[in-house]
């Protein structure tokens, strides 16, 4: 099977990872796989921030949690684990202030987990964080992230080595329809 086919159909989400940081060429590569991502007219709408280390991840974190409530179920494994699955690290996307586009970040971040998956990491696309940016701690988070607050968050996306290897979830019946 093709390498890229093979990381698509492979990929999953990770909610378990080692404390092992990403190198700085793993790191390197994905964001050139985001910078790389298609755009809307080529309007390359996104700015690209990326947390890297435990205490800071943490401290985001705590922030998240007292936002949306520390027993709100605002994603999966909320009551086990921190918003970023105990990642390493974790890329935030934000629009421009002048072209938001949804479409282009979907197309940016699966990128991400796609090239991530092709060199041996795990991701967990995360839209949950978005309550941080909207909440009494969006001013701080906006500022760490040297990011206007006119630029909308978009998604994010945690990364590093697997502690988990997931079985694969069966996929829906009937998705497609060929007419010709």
């Amino acid at each position: 099977m093709n390498e890229t086919i093979k990381a698509i159909i492979e990929r999953r989400t990770i909610r378990d990872y080692t404390d092992q940081q990403i190198s700085d060429e793993q790191l390197n590569i994905l964001l050139d796989s985001a910078i790389w991502a298609p755009s809307a007219r080529n309007k390359q709408p996104l700015l690209i921030r990326v947390l890297q280390g435990k205490d800071i991840l943490d401290k985001m974190n705590f922030d998240f949690k007292e936002t949306v409530g520390w027993d709100t179920p605002a994603y999966t494994r909320y009551n086990e684990n921190p918003v970023h699955h105990n990642a390493p690290t974790m890329i935030f996307l934000f629009a421009d202030s002048e072209n938001s586009c949804a479409m282009d970040a979907g197309i940016m971040v699966e990128n991400i987990a796609i090239a991530a998956e092709s060199i041996g990491l795990g991701t967990a696309i995360i839209g949950s964080v978005r309550e941080l940016f909207g909440g009494q701690f969006a001013d701080k988070w906006y500022d760490i992230l040297d990011i206007p607050k006119t630029n909308p968050f978009m998604i994010a996306i945690s990364v590093g080595y697997k502690a988990e290897n997931p079985e694969p979830k069966e996929r829906k019946e009937n998705m497609v329809k060929i007419i010709k």
